[in-house]
Order: C-alpha cells, then structure tokens, then sequence
C-alpha cells in the first residue's frame, strides 16, 4: 500500500500495522556494530547475564527504528518529505532476541506548513508491542508529508 497523502489523515485515526517482525541476536549485533555502540548490556551474553534482565537486551535505537519502519507501508511510503523530530520516546519493557514486534499508530494531530505550501504536518504516535502483548516503545513523531497532486482542469 503506497503511503497516504496528507489530506488522507485525520486525526483519531489508528493504524494496526499488518506487518511484524521476530528480532534475532544478529540483528542486535549487526546493530551494535554499526551503530559502534559496545554495551556489554547488549553484546555480551555472560554479561547480561549477571543483570536483572538475565539475557542480553535488544539495543532500544534499533528497537525505535523498527517500530518507526513497520509503520512506513501503511502511512507514509513515497509521501513523506521528512521526518521533523521525534518526542516523548519511552521503552517501558525490555525487548529480547526472539520476540517479534507488532505496531499500533495514531494520528494525534495535523496541521498545514506555515512557510510550505505543498506540505502538512502530521503528528503521530507509535506503540510497540512484544508478541504477549506488553509495550516495549512508543514514541512520538512528526512527519512533513506531501499534499495530494492537484488535478489538472480541463
């Protein structure tokens, strides 16, 4: 499904995304790497080991990302001009490998670009969900997403 225009939000409006995803301890480590972030917390499995989580924890950037990502399909896919900032960024549980990540979204918010004539502003919130249901983020994210193409007049 290609993303939505701005016109096409509404505030209220909820999105559960279809798509998931199971995290495996490569993706943490592939992130880690990438990202040159060595906490033992979530690289070192005799380490996390030793800490009240037990195991090591998915690294919470790359848990951000994903939530974001898994929403791209269903909203702003080939429409949004940027992302403006993200607020309010919470991982109330932790997130481990082998636990697969589901995505609600909401719109709370839209607003017409003061200074772009050809965008708007859109105000969403994300929430993450581990396979049991528990969050493990949420966070919240305003988008400049295009305007719908005019029709030309005849």
């Amino acid at each position: 499904m290609p993303g939505l225009y701005f016109e096409q939000f509404h505030e209220g409006q909820r999105f559960e995304h279809e798509l998931t995803r199971t995290v495996t301890e490569a993706d943490n480590m592939w992130f880690c790497g990438m990202t040159m972030n060595p906490q033992p917390l979530h690289i070192d499995r005799d380490f996390a080991a030793q800490t009240e989580f037990g195991q090591p924890l998915v690294n919470s950037l790359f848990t951000l990302g994903l939530m974001i990502g898994i929403s791209v399909n269903d909203t702003t896919l080939g429409t949004t001009v940027a992302n403006l900032g993200m607020s309010d960024t919470r991982f109330p549980a932790p997130l481990f490998h082998g636990d697969t990540v589901h995505v609600v979204t909401e719109v709370a918010g839209l607003r017409e670009s003061r200074s772009r004539p050809e965008v708007g502003i859109v105000d969403f919130i994300h929430r993450a969900f581990k396979q049991d249901g528990t969050e493990v983020a949420n966070c919240r994210r305003q988008a400049m997403m295009r305007r719908a193409p005019t029709q030309a007049s005849t």
